[in-house]
């Protein structure tokens, strides 16, 4: 798939968000979607997410970011749309910021 074929995604979850596993559920879900790109906690309590990849298959991690693991609450979902750069090779945990 060619870099003009994929989009990016950037988003900020807020909510009950940090050591309820929401890290390794958005991994699994951007490994499932075949997704490029990072996860991290920031010290605000919050979660930020930047991945890259078919803009359906971010819509669809999207969706999943709203709901969270069961374990989660999330209270609300900033995002942002852009083109991909197609630095990432792969979908990691990076450290918080």
């Amino acid at each position: 798939m060619s870099l003009e074929e994929q989009s990016r995604l950037y988003a900020v979850i807020e909510g009950r968000v940090q050591g309820v596993g929401f890290r390794s559920f958005v991994l699994d879900k951007a490994d499932e979607l075949n997704l490029t790109g990072w996860v991290r906690n920031t010290y605000q309590g919050n979660v930020e997410v930047l991945a890259e990849g078919p803009r359906f298959a971010l819509e669809e991690l999207l969706e999943t970011l709203k709901k969270g693991p069961n374990t989660a609450y999330v209270t609300k979902v900033r995002q942002s749309w852009s083109d991909a750069t197609g630095e990432y090779r792969f979908f990691g945990v990076e450290h918080t910021m």
